[in-house]
């Protein structure tokens, strides 16, 4: 699976939350300034090569719907950063994480729960 663009994962996110969604549809969810018509077009038929979106003709028109779902999306990035950042250790990405300050200790303990009761 290619990683998306910066641009493709905005129109990405765009296409999950509407499910299904003509060019016009996704120029309205993104924010200011908004990209134009042609330039979004551009690259959701960039994305659909890529595999990430197919579409249903409508005489002269497409409606766009995503083919990988945000959760097997996420899980691929994620387990690609993880490799290729913290040397496929889940225990470096937590401790960059409490060092940055964006997890708390109360958090981490949740997380501990949710091991210990998988097992």
């Amino acid at each position: 699976m290619d990683k998306l663009t910066n641009k493709e994962e905005e129109i990405m996110q765009v296409l999950w939350k509407l499910k299904k969604a003509f060019v016009k549809d996704v120029v309205a969810e993104l924010p200011k300034p908004k990209p134009h018509y042609n330039t979004v077009s551009t690259v959701i038929r960039k994305m659909e090569d890529k595999g990430y979106v197919k579409h249903e003709t409508f005489g002269n028109t497409h409606r766009y719907y995503p083919t990988v779902s945000k959760e097997n999306y996420r899980k691929n990035y994620f387990l690609d950063a993880t490799q290729n950042y913290f040397e496929n250790s889940y225990k470096s990405v937590v401790s960059f994480f409490a060092q940055e300050e964006k997890i708390s200790a109360d958090e981490l303990r949740e997380i501990i729960k949710l091991i210990e009761n998988k097992k």
